[in-house]
């Protein structure tokens, strides 16, 4: 139970959440969507820090969404060399491989050298969480450098 309610809330990723405004999922009637969109659209993630050591990603996920499917995920960080170590994201396949930054049960979407230049995308296509993190050091940044997140797309037009 306590799995499904914070899979609810993280993806949902609706800054407004905390405030009693559960856009999106049926709990108001009002006819707008805080925050609908048109398209499809291209994030960034991690805005304008990108994918690094140390930055929170679970709270970048929580006050840049609401995500839609079809919406493109850009991970961008710099290829390693003398000053940079290496950074890498994984796909996990299940919420307890990703709590536990299990990488043996996780897929590499994106190598040590995608994220140069304009990063490399991603699409959310399937209505279904998606569980992102860094595979670098064994684990050591999806479990110490806070380098990971989970997204869960919304289909565009839900609102109630």
């Amino acid at each position: 139970m306590v799995l499904i309610a914070s899979m609810l809330a993280l993806g949902s990723a609706n800054k407004d959440w905390e405030y009693g405004n559960y856009t999106g999922w049926g709990f108001n009637h009002g006819s707008y969507h805080l925050n609908e969109t048109k398209g499809p659209n291209k994030i960034t993630v991690g805005g304008s820090e990108n994918w690094h050591y140390g930055f929170n990603y679970k709270q970048w996920a929580l006050q840049n969404g609401p995500f839609y499917i079809k919406d493109t995920l850009v991970f961008k960080y710099d290829p390693p060399n003398d000053t940079t170590r290496p950074h890498s994201v994984y796909l996990f396949q299940n919420p307890w491989s990703f709590m536990n930054c299990d990488l043996s049960q996780a897929r590499m979407v994106g190598n040590q050298t995608q994220g140069g230049g304009e990063g490399f995308e991603f699409v959310l296509k399937k209505w279904k969480p998606y569980y992102f993190a860094c595979g670098e050091h064994d684990g050591h940044h999806c479990n110490e450098g806070l380098m990971r997140f989970i997204v869960f797309p919304m289909y565009r037009g839900w609102h109630y």
